[in-house]
């Protein structure tokens, strides 16, 4: 299952009470205090980890805390520190605070790591309170009470390549001709209903990933079929590849279509709009001549790669040109 928002409860560990306590030691009279000070409670932390892609281990776990910190005790021992909390997110998690409505951070590298709650601080013991003028103390502190946090999290997919285009398109063949990802294909609109990651493996050990978006349609920037919900896993790709079936069964034209697809991505953000784009003809086996592709090439007056991803034709040279834009696209933005 695919989940890529929750909403979570997080608290850091209170802080353990000082000790109140006098020390009682055979022929030692009027041993004076020795209550020990209280130790932190633990923080929380979020760390971005490898292997994880979805936020499903929060469907049915909504409260995480640390643990607290012990109190002290006497001979003047310090209550043991409560042990941190380290939640694991997939890399492209936001951590936003629900009651502020603040972006906390964006786990957006492996190994990257946040602390959002603080422990409490430990209470001190009586000892701490000894002085000339106040030798037997008889009070202490409490421990300081951990920071709390209402949290949305939210999952942006990381891949090199994002397949756009209208539902049964062929972005689902492509990805499994090029990877292990195994999507579910069939011949009706929509049977992919959630981001599908797979890597892409080239000669010389190259590789890049490459993300299945569900099929957009008209009005998907407003919530319209199911591209609302996940064009924002679009926003962190390098490239974005359009397919486009030259062939549509639903009484419209490639050409219409590239053009509703653009219109949708550029509502819904300016900075997705502008994003390098390749443009691919699906399905060309059913055009043995060539023709529509052509006319596809001179009504967009644009640059087209004709491929077929059911019979592999032009695969290996569209995952090649793939390669070269997005190591080009990183040497630039590097």
């Amino acid at each position: 299952m695919f989940i890529d928002e929750a909403k979570i409860w997080v608290k850091a560990g209170d802080g353990g009470n000082g000790c109140l306590s006098f020390r009682r030691e055979k022929y030692v009279p009027k041993g004076g205090p020795d209550g020990g000070d209280g130790g932190r409670g633990g923080n929380v932390y979020f760390e971005a980890v490898e292997n994880l892609d979805t936020l499903l281990d929060f469907a049915g776990k909504h409260h995480w805390r640390a643990q607290n910190g012990q109190p002290g005790s006497g001979a003047n021992k310090h209550g043991a520190n409560g042990q941190d909390l380290v939640i694991p997110v997939p890399p492209g998690t936001l951590i936003y605070d629900t009651d502020f409505d603040l972006l906390l951070t964006d786990l957006d590298k492996v190994g990257l790591k946040v602390c959002v709650c603080r422990g409490g601080k430990g209470g001190r013991g009586n000892k701490a309170f000894a002085a000339s003028t106040n030798q037997a103390p008889r009070y202490t502190e409490p421990g300081k009470t951990g920071q709390e946090r209402n949290i949305r999290l939210e999952l942006k997919l990381i891949a090199d390549v994002g397949l756009v285009g209208m539902p049964n398109a062929g972005k689902s063949t492509l990805i499994s001709r090029c990877s292990a990802a195994r999507p579910k294909i069939a011949d009706y609109p929509f049977t992919t209903v959630e981001p599908v990651l797979g890597i892409v493996g080239l000669s010389d050990f190259r590789r890049f990933v490459m993300a299945d978006i569900p099929g957009l349609i008209e009005g998907a920037h407003n919530g319209v079929g199911l591209g609302f919900e996940f064009l924002r896993h679009i926003e962190r790709t390098i490239i974005i590849v359009h397919i486009l079936d030259i062939m549509p069964t639903v009484g419209s034209g490639p050409v219409e279509n590239y053009k509703a697809i653009r219109s949708e991505l550029q509502q819904y953000s300016e900075a997705l709009a502008k994003k390098p784009e390749v443009v691919v003809a699906n399905k060309i086996d059913l055009d043995p001549d060539g023709r529509i592709v052509e006319d596809l090439k001179k009504d967009l007056n644009r640059e087209i790669y004709p491929i077929s991803a059911v019979t592999g034709a032009g695969i290996k040279e569209l995952t090649e040109l793939l390669w070269k834009k997005v190591k080009e696209t990183k040497q630039v933005e590097q």
